[in-house]
């Protein structure tokens, strides 16, 4: 109930239905997964290696349904799998020829990020690479 996404998400115009990834899917062409397949109440509390798994996963995905761009929603797994200094914005990076973009996390921990510090970074990634 703490995470900003969905409420960041709607407040960008990438998605119009809160909480419905099939409707962001179907209607705006937003597909969703997580780096890391298991939920935690910290991002702390991965490994390196579930990140780097979950990245080479993402990296296949991305090899296969050829997305313009992906978004990375929080710095922590990027800085495992990539760049340990990765700061937000778009990367020289891609995945599976994809364009990336890394933003801060939407995590309610992340309180020191307002609504509109996670909308902007959303709509960027949406809107893809300049």
């Amino acid at each position: 109930p703490g995470n900003r996404f969905w409420p960041a998400a709607l407040a960008a115009g990438i998605a119009t239905v809160d909480r419905d990834p099939r409707h962001a899917l179907m209607h705006h062409g937003m597909g969703m997964t997580d780096l890391v397949k298991r939920a935690t109440p910290r991002a702390d509390e991965l490994t390196n290696d579930e990140y780097r798994t979950g990245f080479a996963r993402v990296e296949r995905l991305c090899s296969w349904l050829r997305p313009d761009a992906v978004c990375f929603v929080g710095l922590a797994g990027w800085r495992v799998a990539v760049d340990r200094k990765a700061k937000p914005g778009w990367r020289d990076h891609t995945l599976g020829g994809s364009a990336v973009y890394v933003m801060p996390s939407t995590s309610g921990l992340n309180a020191h990020s307002s609504l509109a510090d996670l909308t902007e970074p959303l709509r960027t990634a949406a809107a893809g690479p300049a």
